[in-house]
């Protein structure tokens, strides 16, 4: 047993590593971001190039864009620009908002109507602008505002760009790098995405990495386990096999759960407004009933213990409770990701096959043991059987 618990400790290790760097990387994302006035957005976004971000509500009522868009110039006497283009995905035909530093010294932010590279006058542009506010702090420019869109939109196209320099009151063109001719994409505002030219939102990767680890893991690996310890154990072909492949297997899946749950903890992070009380209650349960049944191996008493039946029935019961409250999360989790409705069918048929196979190897399992039961020939605890009437005598001195 001690290449077992030498094993769960690296686990254990492996897994603490895992949330400090979880916890490390929330610091360099747009959930650590504060703003003055008590500003709170129900989204941000890590946009992928020239290390901006954005931070969002939509008010689908007002039908209103409320936003924090922050990038560092490319020079500090540069600018900054956060732009919707109502009809293509470039920066030509964008209606947009350009922050930078005045004469003065301070921070001021207008709106352009970009008909072309070459001619950037400051005019109205197509959306009514309010509380327009431009700031500036630690190397980075940081633009406020509130555009109402019209009625019913579900998404635009956003373009943002960052400049380096400002002549007389206006900003020059910007550079030509990969990163300035990719910062474009599309705001999904009713799922709350943002999807960029290159290839997606982290976010949304974060999500499905999320869901992918916690069904694996939860909804699949860990009741896989159970079954393994609950059927194979019967066979004495199996022992002492069984015990090694149920704790290689819950092991493993504690570890990849972790993983998942990490990643829960990011986007919960990085998704301020939005809150999935029931689904993250239970994802903390969960994990804390895991590292218990983890952690309980450690004091798992011998066979012959008086205390062992007691920890059967502590590990068992905390065992199928994780299974259940497994499963249960993993369709709240399909609730909230809202994926194509093949894979939610796809986990249903699998959990029908495990449970018939489960259904099957139960009614093996009680015919083996009724069987074993009554070929095993009755044992006297302190006496012998009397053959004359059948009933147990105790022994003399």
């Amino acid at each position: 047993m001690a290449w077992l618990r030498q094993s769960l400790v690296l686990v254990a290790l492996g897994c603490l590593s895992l949330l400090l760097q979880i916890q490390t990387s929330l610091s360099l994302t747009c959930s650590s971001q504060k703003f003055t006035k008590n500003r709170l957005y129900s989204h941000c976004n890590d946009l992928p190039h020239l290390s901006s971000y954005l931070h969002w509500t939509y008010n689908s009522n007002k039908s209103s864009l409320s936003l924090a868009f922050i990038a560092p110039p490319a020079s500090s006497s540069g600018w900054i620009a956060w732009a919707i283009n109502p009809n293509q995905t470039g920066m030509v035909g964008s209606q947009a908002l350009i922050a930078f530093k005045e004469d003065s010294g301070s921070m001021t932010v207008k709106t352009y109507n970009l008909v072309s590279y070459k001619l950037i006058n400051q005019t109205e542009i197509a959306y009514d602008v309010s509380d327009m506010e431009a700031e500036y702090e630690s190397g980075e420019m940081r633009i406020f505002a509130t555009l109402a869109l019209p009625e019913n939109t579900q998404a635009l196209n956003q373009v943002w760009q960052v400049g380096s320099r400002v002549v007389d009151g206006k900003p020059s063109i910007h550079g030509f790098q990969p990163d300035n001719l990719n910062s474009k994409g599309k705001l999904d505002l009713i799922k709350g995405q943002s999807d960029t030219s290159s290839g997606g939102n982290s976010r949304l990767r974060n999500k499905n990495i999320h869901g992918v680890l916690n069904a694996v893991s939860w909804g699949i690996m860990l009741p896989i386990g159970m079954m393994i310890a609950r059927y194979l154990r019967t066979f004495r072909l199996f022992h002492p096999a069984w015990f090694y492949l149920h704790v290689s297997c819950q092991v493993s899946a504690y570890a990849i759960g972790v993983a998942g749950w990490a990643t829960g903890l990011k986007l919960g992070g990085q998704s301020k407004g939005v809150q999935y009380t029931t689904h993250r209650y239970i994802g903390i349960t969960l994990f804390s009933l895991a590292t218990l049944q983890v952690f309980a191996l450690f004091l798992r008493p011998k066979k012959d213990h008086k205390y062992r039946s007691y920890w059967n029935i502590y590990h068992h019961g905390i065992g199928y409770a994780i299974v259940v409250l497994g499963i249960f999360n993993v369709f709240k989790g399909l609730e909230i990701l809202d994926p194509q409705k093949k894979w939610k069918s796809a986990y249903i048929i699998l959990l029908i096959i495990l449970g018939g196979i489960a259904l099957f190897l139960e009614v093996i399992t009680w015919i083996v043991v009724v069987k074993r039961k009554s070929s095993e020939p009755k044992k006297a605890y302190d006496g012998i059987i009397d053959s004359s009437n059948g009933r147990q005598q105790p022994l003399t001195s």
